[in-house]
């Protein structure tokens, strides 16, 4: 029914918007400035920690391309919700776990969680 195919429609742009879009733009800032992501978000006021930062943007960046071209390339869709969603959910927990978020953090909390859920919905739907 309709409910089936909003449910699949969701999955497609949450996947583009959230995995894709989301996760290249903030791979691409933490590549190009990784001292703001480790001092704004890790709280590691060290230019040590800049590497690790880069290797997390180059991650979020490969994720984002597959979520990116998931949109004219349906074939990457299921890969690129799966791989995305559980990445976002992985990374919803470390959040989690943090009691001293910031508003910054707090908002990279809830779309951690809000895209795992919309990526199972596809899923559920797309595999059933």
């Amino acid at each position: 029914g309709h409910g089936a195919d909003i449910l699949l429609l969701i999955g497609k742009w949450f996947t583009f918007w959230g995995v894709g879009v989301r996760l290249l733009v903030a791979g691409l800032n933490q590549v190009v400035r990784p001292g703001f992501t480790a001092k704004n978000i890790f709280d590691i006021d060290a230019p040590e920690a800049w590497a690790i930062v880069t290797e997390l943007g180059n991650a979020n960046i490969a994720f984002g391309l597959i979520g990116i071209l998931s949109l004219p390339y349906p074939g990457f869709l299921m890969p690129a919700a799966i791989a995305g969603g559980v990445f976002l959910a992985l990374d919803s927990l470390v959040h989690l776990r943090r009691s001293n978020r910031d508003s910054n953090e707090n908002i990279a909390l809830i779309t951690d969680l809000v895209i795992p859920v919309a990526t199972v919905l596809y899923l559920i739907r797309a595999l059933g």
